[in-house]
């Protein structure tokens, strides 16, 4: 079976990966479009910090996600956990947090400088998620190509007759608002940071009232602060707003975080349905998998194991098969 996957963001190569692991012969159509949203992500493979806000299938979807990369990616996984913290004036917050989720443990002051060295004096308690991990997603993307490329996975810029190939799959994300029925975009925006005063081994997540942030570390010096979700398709620079409160959020994790390096600010459109959870479905002549929303890292291998059921299921007794 020849497969064409459209879309070589998370999406669209954990989908080539499964098909190829189940025999398909894939082709990848890489249109370079996927810098728009999945190397603009934060990596987090926090399915129970996620059901916080989330429904409980990302957790159900999700919490299989550290095994599943690690077996497509070997040693690409850290699993450190995830820190939950809040500012004094808001501790309330992390009750409210700890009340709509499971799989923490509280920490006090002491337990927190154990934990994260850099943050001791600074938040007398928090919650530690130690079953959760994170990743780098670009260094990711790249490997899984590598790897795909090594499989024979082939990858093309333009593709002139999809009747060349017994199935497609679309994974081109945002590209769709507009062609899927309920697809929206929410706006992220995010930022790195270079300083060496600060060492931090796992995401902290910082709650606000407001607005709440997250820090990952990606080593050497350097830390993504993410994100903003706004109701927009505007997929414009980042706003002074919101950089502003990156930087003040940052901050209050730790003041050293205000002399370091700004070098990199991006924003991306993320697609999503009205109950932000992905869907896998068959429209016209292709599999469609989209609405990843912010769950991209987490949910895409399960996800795209549903996406390589629907294409085999044509080749089965009772499909369609061309």
């Amino acid at each position: 079976m020849h497969v064409l996957v459209k879309g070589a963001g998370v999406a669209g190569l954990t989908v080539a990966h499964e098909l190829s692991l189940r025999g398909a012969d894939v082709t990848v159509l890489d249109t370079g479009d996927r810098q728009a949203a999945s190397l603009l992500a934060g990596g987090m493979l926090a399915p129970w910090c996620e059901r916080e806000s989330a429904d409980e299938a990302v957790l159900l979807r999700g919490r299989d996600a550290i095994d599943q990369w690690n077996m497509m990616l070997p040693g690409e996984v850290s699993r450190n956990g995830t820190l939950v913290v809040a500012p004094a004036r808001d501790q309330g917050e992390l009750d409210r947090f700890a009340g709509r989720t499971s799989g923490y443990e509280w920490l006090d002051e002491e337990q927190v400088a154990a934990l994260e060295p850099s943050l001791a004096g600074r938040f007398r308690r928090a919650l530690f998620f130690s079953l959760e991990g994170h990743l780098n997603p670009r260094r990711v993307l790249g490997l899984l190509q590598e790897k795909l490329a090594s499989r024979r996975v082939a990858f093309v810029d333009q593709v002139t007759e999809t009747t060349d190939y017994d199935d497609v799959v679309d994974c081109t994300g945002a590209a769709r608002i507009g062609q899927t029925n309920g697809l929206r975009g929410i706006r992220g925006e995010m930022l790195y940071l270079e300083t060496r005063e600060v060492v931090l081994s796992r995401p902290v997540r910082l709650l606000h009232p407001r607005f709440a942030i997250y820090i990952v570390p990606r080593g050497d010096g350097l830390f993504m602060v993410g994100a903003t979700m706004i109701e927009t398709e505007f997929d414009g620079p980042v706003s002074a707003r919101s950089l502003m409160e990156l930087l003040n959020a940052a901050y209050a994790v730790h003041p050293a975080f205000a002399d370091a390096a700004v070098v990199e600010t991006g924003a991306g459109v993320r697609p999503a349905f009205a109950d932000n959870f992905p869907r896998v479905s068959r429209e016209a002549d292709a599999v469609v998998l989209n609405g990843l929303y912010r769950h991209g890292f987490l949910l895409a291998p399960a996800m795209a194991e549903e996406a390589a059921d629907l294409v085999f299921a044509r080749t089965e007794p009772g499909g369609h098969s061309q």
